[in-house]
């Protein structure tokens, strides 16, 4: 039986020392220059319809993208982008059919939907790709 732990305890180490080395290689810099490659930035906006999301990607640490259609909205928060996490769930309560700029968006881990946190959104940067031609 003590054998058995000993290995479980060393099995454990092997699989968890990757994932923490490539945790803390995570670059939020990088993860959003090669998410927006191909697009071009265009003028801040304060608002954007919520109803017309059709999804959002977490890029931690740093950002939220919200999609719409075609265009990627940037959103570097205004507080609590360092408890950005990509498995976090976003919960918006929005008092209009916009989400806009200073809007709180709160934070749920996905595994035991606890709350641990809010971001306070900024401006959104839209980015579209170019059109070829």
């Amino acid at each position: 039986m003590r054998k058995f732990l000993h290995l479980l305890a060393a099995a454990v180490v092997l699989i968890a020392a990757p994932a923490a080395s490539a945790a803390s290689r995570h670059d939020p810099d990088a993860e959003l220059q090669k998410t927006l490659a191909g697009y071009v930035a265009g003028e801040p906006v304060d608002c954007i319809p919520l109803s017309s999301v059709t999804g959002n990607t977490i890029v931690a640490g740093r950002a939220i993208i919200y999609r719409i259609g075609s265009r990627l909205y940037v959103n570097e928060t205004r507080d609590g982008a360092r408890q950005l996490n990509r498995d976090d769930i976003l919960v918006t309560r929005s008092f209009g059919s916009n989400l806009c700029r200073l809007d709180v968006v709160n934070l749920l881990d996905r595994t035991s939907r606890i709350p641990h946190g809010f971001v306070s959104l900024g401006q959104f940067v839209p980015y579209t790709k170019p059109r070829r031609g």
